[in-house]
């Protein structure tokens, strides 16, 4: 939402995030409104349904109607990463009727390397609050022959012309290309409209793998449907405590 924080009495209706933000955008006096909110509040989510952010959205959404007895909707506009839903939301009317939720890929990562954007994540937006903090999961089609990261690397060596990645975030093509540039394996990033996608792609043998957000992709591996190699980080999750972090495996 927008400047003159017309959410400050509503802050404790959103669930606490790391990879999804909850921000209104910079600018006006709401709070100059009687009666607020008297209307529809806009959600605005950078990727489909389904995905991580899209999920963590709903789930603050439901708790603010919950607990503040507002309206609200969600509304997915897709594309580049989630730039084009926060460049929409940016340029909306300061009035408190739009929040972005925005992912770290989105914000943070597109500032740092997309010079251009039309929005700026510090000064076009007030954060309201963090949704989660989680590491990305690596995963692989449950059939395939690589049974950890070493494996996985060798094969794509093996096989380049059949190495490619899932991808719906420059989050997750960031830590994608890091393991690339640190195991040398080759690998061309296929864009996705949301990290549900990804996902998909690789139970459908169209990715060799994806790195993404733990929602969309730890259900797929605990029904059998993929298989994760590493988590990000240094420690290993508690939903996948099976699975080594990616400084275990090397």
């Amino acid at each position: 939402m927008r400047t003159g924080d017309p959410m400050t009495g509503t802050r404790n209706g959103l669930i606490c995030a790391l990879t999804a933000l909850v921000m209104v955008i910079s600018g006006a006096n709401a709070d100059a409104q009687t009666g607020y909110p008297n209307r529809v509040i806009h959600f605005i989510v950078g990727f489909a349904a389904g995905g991580g952010n899209d999920l963590f959205a709903r789930l603050v959404v439901q708790k603010f109607q919950e607990n503040t007895g507002a309206t609200a909707v969600i509304e997915n506009k897709v594309g580049a990463g989630g730039r084009i839903a926060a460049e929409f939301a940016a340029h909306q009317p300061a009035d408190g009727y739009t929040v972005l939720v925005g992912a770290t890929g989105q914000m943070s990562i597109a500032t740092a390397i997309y010079p251009n954007l039309g929005y700026h994540a510090s000064k076009s937006f007030i954060p309201l609050n963090m949704i989660a903090s989680f590491p990305l999961v690596l995963v692989v089609p449950e059939n395939h022959p690589a049974k950890n990261l070493k494996e996985l690397v060798a094969w794509a060596k093996a096989n380049p012309d059949k190495s490619n990645y899932g991808t719906s975030s420059p989050a997750f093509t960031i830590a994608s290309e890091l393991l690339k540039l640190k195991s040398g394996m080759p690998g061309v990033a296929i864009p996705y409209k949301s990290s549900n996608e990804s996902n998909l792609s690789v139970v459908a043998g169209q990715c060799l793998f994806t790195i993404s957000d733990g929602p969309p992709a730890i259900p797929l591996v605990k029904g059998g449907k993929t298989r994760a190699l590493a988590v990000t980080g240094s420690e290993r999750s508690p939903e996948l405590p099976d699975v080594p972090s990616m400084a275990e495996a090397g």
